[in-house]
């Protein structure tokens, strides 16, 4: 037999493997907070792993440029299929690779070089791909921003109309990455028509709220709806572009051939599979856990005595002020600190911020990974509790002792991935 067909990663390249162990196991003894992460099950991980990663398959199912992807076709039909369904959309693009690739694709569509757009401010919970004078978005188009009310820490939608009055976008970019509220997209649709300017909508973040309707759509009021796949939505990472029926074949030009060759047939698969799973009658159930359990993190937090940006959450998210007008710490060191302790977050600008992005005065926190692994409202309530005592007491040893001995509690209760676990079990113990 073919060695090279047979080897098991263990054997052919040990680097790898104990990489690939040691993650599982920091994710396993870990609580995963970063609000931009999930735990894909093991029908995704599988699927992501199949001979698929093999095909070429340029163009779209039944007008390819290579043969043989007749079952590339059956999965990218499936795809398609399914994110119209969950979302009620004309037209479903499932080959953008990232979000990021997703927006360009939908602004090549709608765009030409040097128009005008009016996107959210990064520092006020925007994306880089809204405007950002450092990525294309910033550097091929002329670009407007908007942010959040001083006082709120709340879009302000009437200065919204102003700003859109005043710039005459020809895009309105709206959907956040760091925005713990709910974004009415009927009034920034009811804005964007009376300047005559189109709309996208990113809903990365918030797609599987969107799903269930535990947050309104975008699709009835936005020309353009974009997503990553891999956040609240639990897929593989990669993007998905919704869009009105009249855009479809300028939306899937502009993806192919404009920004990417090949589609990733394989992570297709595994969106499809994806999908699949949010059409499940149990995917509501698990997105008002989210929401749930949100809620409860950011009124322990809040009752410990820490500053929530907007004061407080409605979605998955939490934006959480760890500076405080310099009675704090930076979220860079908020970020170390947990580190330390086996809780992931990711430091984050806040409205205002005076320290640089790479410094920050808040920590986001997100409750989809931990709701995953079964986590509720008494762990979370927990969870809030062993935060506060790090952001508090950030150099303390005891503490830091403490609440690594709490995580490790906690995570034991919630296993996950036990089929990795086994085979690694079952491999030692066969040497």
């Amino acid at each position: 037999m073919n060695k090279f067909f047979t080897a098991n990663i263990s054997d052919a390249d040990p680097i790898i493997s104990e990489a690939i162990d040691d993650e599982v196991r920091r994710q396993t003894n870990g609580l995963e907070l970063i609000a931009s992460e999930n735990f894909v099950s093991e029908a995704v991980l599988q699927t992501m792993g199949t001979v698929f990663t093999n095909k070429y398959a340029e163009g779209y199912p039944r007008k390819r440029y290579y043969g043989g992807c007749e079952f590339a076709d059956v999965v990218e039909d499936a795809a398609i299929d399914r994110a119209k369904q969950i979302f009620g959309a004309e037209h479903a693009n499932v080959q953008p690779h990232s979000g990021a690739q997703a927006n360009m694709a939908v602004l090549m569509t709608a765009l030409d070089h040097g128009d005008q757009i009016l996107g959210m401010n990064l520092s006020h919970g925007g994306h880089l791909t809204h405007g950002h004078p450092l990525n294309f978005s910033g550097i091929n188009y002329k670009v407007a921003d908007y942010g959040v009310n001083r006082e709120t820490e709340q879009i302000d939608y009437d200065e919204l109309q102003r700003l859109a009055e005043e710039h005459k976008p020809k895009l309105l970019i709206c959907g956040a990455s760091a925005y713990p509220r709910t974004i009415d997209f009927a009034r920034i649709g009811e804005i964007a028509r009376s300047v005559g300017a189109k709309v996208m909508a990113d809903i990365a973040h918030i797609a599987g709220l969107v799903a269930v309707g535990l947050h309104p759509s975008p699709v009835p009021h936005c020309e353009f709806v974009t997503t990553t796949t891999h956040k609240t939505l639990r897929g593989p990472r990669g993007g998905l572009i919704l869009c009105r029926e009249e855009f479809a074949k300028d939306v899937d030009r502009s993806v192919f051939p404009g920004v990417q060759g090949g589609p990733l047939v394989h992570i297709i698969a595994a969106k499809a599979v994806s999908f699949g799973e949010a059409l499940q009658s149990d995917f509501k159930a698990y997105q008002q856990q989210i929401i749930d359990n949100a809620r409860v993190l950011a009124e322990t937090i809040s009752s410990a005595g820490l500053r929530l940006v907007s004061g407080g959450t409605d979605n998955h998210l939490l934006l959480v002020d760890v500076f405080m007008d310099g009675k704090g710490i930076t979220g860079k060191v908020a970020e170390k600190a947990l580190d330390e302790v086996h809780i992931t977050v990711n430091k984050n600008t806040i409205p205002f911020d005076t320290n640089k992005p790479f410094v920050a005065s808040g920590i986001r926190l997100g409750t989809p990974a931990l709701t995953t692994r079964g986590m509720k409202e008494a762990e979370m309530k927990q969870i809030g509790e062993m935060f506060a005592a790090i952001i508090r007491e950030p150099e303390s040893e005891e503490v830091k002792n403490r609440v690594r001995g709490e995580v490790a509690e906690i995570t034991a209760k919630f296993p996950m991935y036990p089929t990795r676990l086994k085979e690694k079990r079952n491999e030692t113990a066969g040497r």
